[in-house]
């Protein structure tokens, strides 16, 4: 089976740090995600989704030493089934994601310009059917014969 979680937002808290009696560090935040779009009627809409996250080790500790509410980052874990019994009694669960890879992007959006992650190359007025494929420097002729080659 695959489980695989890859999530770019900025997190909604600070980080909560804890060490096991073992002596292992783990945080606990959330992190907010957007995705924007139009629906049928035309009106521009936008859709936040809060997901639950908790790091590992040293991953945790540089974490909770560089990162604070509104950071951006981008996350790669997988995601992970957590059940429990709250103080009433009641059974209770959410999901969220163990967090494998984490990469600190800088500013959160509030605090800048939003920066596109991927920008479309301009086209021409008539757009081509095939992707352009990137140029690649031209290697010039060398005039060499086989027997001065050393293996």
């Amino acid at each position: 089976m695959y489980n695989k979680v890859i999530l770019l937002g900025n997190l909604t808290r600070d980080i909560e740090l804890k060490y096991t009696n073992s002596g292992m560090a783990i945080a606990k935040t959330a992190i907010a995600t957007n995705r924007r779009f139009k629906t049928q009627s035309g009106e521009q809409k936008e859709e936040v989704c809060f997901i639950d996250i908790t790091l590992f080790g040293r991953a945790a500790e540089i974490a909770n030493q560089y990162l604070n509410k509104g950071s951006r980052v981008l996350v790669e874990g997988r995601l992970v089934y957590e059940q429990w019994v709250d103080a009433s009694g009641n059974k209770r669960s959410k999901h969220s994601v163990a967090v494998d890879n984490l990469q600190m992007l800088g500013r959160s959006e509030s605090q800048s310009q939003p920066q596109p992650l991927y920008t479309p190359p301009s086209s021409p007025t008539q757009p081509s059917q095939q992707p352009q494929q990137p140029k690649v420097p031209e290697i010039p002729e060398i005039d060499i014969n086989d027997d001065e080659i050393p293996f």
